[in-house]
């Protein structure tokens, strides 16, 4: 196969599972029934990528809100309790970010429930997103490293240990993406690929890097009429 074929990773949620077209729309249901849900779902968009005919295939991100704010739901020293506002990338919009308040850890698995079901109901080759460490420091407020670069690196670790677990899960691709990588081009040179190569270091699956302008939200494409 010369160009085997993939998407960037996420896909649209069913509206019975969240309201489309919305950032950060609300679950239209919770507790079981919620995971019913984002099984099904999950299982929707593997069939949907196969009868495309695309070769990598992915879960579409139907059990994340956000491609950021899932990873971080399943991390102790995260305040989401108490979001404040916060530019993002470089202030070209405004967002509610959670806060770091404590040392970073992982409560346990961040991705297993999906990653296993996805690898259970498709034969292809599977991969799996990640937010990058310098996308995520981006994304949430820091009230305890006081330092953007110990901070990502300390996000570059636990992205690292769940890497290595999808890896073991049987997924085939793992991808990180790096939206902020077009952003601060300066820290992307210092130190922001240091940290992309610490969360994928180790592993022996085949890794890649997304880099994008982000959703068509209307900040976003307010802002990419400013380009010219």
């Amino acid at each position: 196969m010369l160009f085997p074929t993939t998407i960037a990773g996420s896909l649209p949620k069913p509206e019975w599972l969240a309201e489309p077209n919305i950032l950060w729309a609300p679950w239209k249901s919770k507790g079981e029934e919620l995971a019913r849900a984002k099984r099904d779902a999950t299982v929707l968009a593997l069939k949907l990528q196969e009868d495309s005919g695309v070769d990598i295939v992915t879960e579409g991100e139907q059990a994340r809100q956000h491609f950021v704010h899932g990873f971080l739901e399943r991390i102790e020293g995260i305040d989401f309790a108490h979001k404040v506002e916060m530019g993002i990338r470089k202030d070209r919009y405004k967002a509610m970010v959670p806060q770091v308040v404590a040392p970073l850890a992982l409560k346990g698995r961040v991705h297993a429930d999906e990653a296993r079901v996805a690898r259970m109901h498709t034969k292809n080759k599977l991969k799996f997103t990640m937010p990058g460490p310098m996308t995520i420091i981006d994304t949430i407020a820091d009230r305890y490293y006081g330092d953007r670069v110990k901070m990502a690196f300390a996000f570059a670790d636990l992205l690292n240990q769940e890497a290595k677990a999808l890896q073991a899960d049987g997924v085939d691709v793992i991808q990180f993406d790096e939206p902020a990588f077009n952003v601060y081009m300066d820290e992307v040179r210092d130190w922001g690929i240091k940290a992309l190569e610490k969360a994928a270091e180790g592993l022996t699956c085949t890794t890649a890097v997304h880099i994008c302008y982000g959703y068509g939200i209307k900040a976003n494409t307010d802002w990419k009429q400013t380009l010219g």
